[in-house]
């Protein structure tokens, strides 16, 4: 079956700065959905906040196999009903991938259960990414490490739980070091926090960022035959609680 993949951001920076276009013409969406265009078992459908249910509505959802998430400055206004509905769809199993200041949203501090704060500043430093799991298949493809010659500094401490697996650390130039690439489990769901992506600079245009998001989708993206068993085993029950 093709993987149904759904990317999603707020949509407010390309609307209104210059300087993000110049960087990524067809917005960060576009960029991000670029990732997979040449990958025929992959469909591929964009979102954003201002569309109706916030983008993401219940239908939406159900056909989705993994959910790419780009956020910035528009956290609070994702309404609460959505942040549950993506929630619920999680931990049955969606997969679910959070890209750089999406660190903030409220569906990933509602599902690390922390405020997920760093430190950070835009000095664009040169960050240099160490792949500390190569054998792990998100990682498959990714030398032992790769530059960035600028990115948004994110420091430690991260404000999350230990992660299940810490795939990746951050260095830049300044002497920060950062847990720039994670993974975590969530009921059935598979979670992935991945750091670069600040808007104005062309991480998403790095053959090993992409890389590693494309690994990524199809690490986390949601097992069907999986869903098909826990619908059968729990249908029945569901549909007696609504009664």
């Amino acid at each position: 079956m093709p993987l149904h993949i759904t990317i999603w951001n707020e949509d407010s920076l390309q609307e209104t700065h210059e300087n993000v276009l110049k960087v990524y013409p067809k917005g960060l969406n576009g960029a991000l959905a670029a990732i997979f265009e040449d990958k025929s078992d992959c469909v591929v459908r964009t979102a954003c906040l201002c569309e109706q249910d916030g983008g993401l509505p219940e239908e939406l959802l159900a056909d989705t196999d993994v959910l790419i998430w780009w956020g910035h400055c528009k956290h609070g206004q994702v309404p609460d009903e959505v942040v549950s509905r993506v929630q619920d769809h999680v931990l049955r199993g969606m997969g679910l991938i959070v890209l750089h200041s999406g660190h903030e949203s409220k569906i990933f501090q509602r599902l690390m259960g922390t405020k997920c704060s760093l430190r950070w500043h835009e000095n664009n430093d040169k960050e240099r990414i160490f792949a500390i799991e190569p054998h792990h298949p998100i990682l498959r493809g990714i030398p032992a490490w790769f530059e960035l010659e600028a990115e948004e500094m994110y420091g430690e401490r991260f404000d999350i739980p230990a992660p299940d697996q810490l795939l990746a650390i951050g260095w830049y130039e300044s002497g920060d070091v950062f847990r720039s690439l994670c993974t975590f489990s969530r009921g059935y769901g598979k979670i992935v926090y991945f750091q670069p992506g600040h808007e104005t600079l062309p991480s998403y245009h790095n053959e090993y960022v992409k890389k590693i998001i494309g690994n990524a989708a199809r690490w986390a993206a949601r097992n069907r035959e999986l869903d098909r068993e826990l619908h059968s085993e729990f249908a029945p029950a569901l549909e007696e609680k609504k009664d």
